[in-house]
């Protein structure tokens, strides 16, 4: 088994996310590697017809982001791992999460992956894209429900 000097957890802070965080907490220990808690806030405002809209005022994005660190602390500390370094980023979760990767050197990437039925399972997810692109491993943590 490889051993893992930074293990970065993608979360999306939904309930589930306490339950991947924990995972990557479990690895971050057994390997007495680095542990970072990444969140992407994505700001698409989509009008009635269906167009996307103009990005976000600065303040918005600010705003959406400092709730999100907020909220990030706090599941980190219901988990018990509020030592872990945690970074908010604003942008496109695929993006952000594949630049985080790279820039913080991560060499394993924990995800939740939902389960998927009927036309869900043609459409292009989050954990799909990662899989794919990252320069490291990834552990996809079944969610369920």
């Amino acid at each position: 088994m490889a051993g893992y000097a930074h293990v970065l957890a993608a979360v999306d802070l939904k309930q589930h996310s306490n339950h991947v965080m924990r995972c990557a907490a479990g690895l971050a220990e057994r390997f007495q590697a680095r542990l970072t808690l990444l969140h992407v806030v994505e700001y698409i405002p989509v009008d009635p017809g269906g167009d996307t809209l103009l990005p976000a005022p600065v303040e918005l994005s600010d705003d959406l982001a400092e709730q999100a660190r907020r909220r990030l602390a706090d599941r980190a500390a219901m988990c018990e791992i509020g030592h872990a370094d945690q970074i908010v980023l604003v942008g496109s979760i695929k993006s952000e999460i594949m630049r985080a990767v790279r820039e913080q050197e991560a060499d394993l990437v924990v995800i939740g992956n939902h389960e998927r039925h009927g036309v869900a399972v043609l459409l292009n997810y989050t954990e799909d894209t990662i899989l794919h692109e990252a320069p490291c491993d990834i552990l996809a943590v079944r969610i369920r429900g």
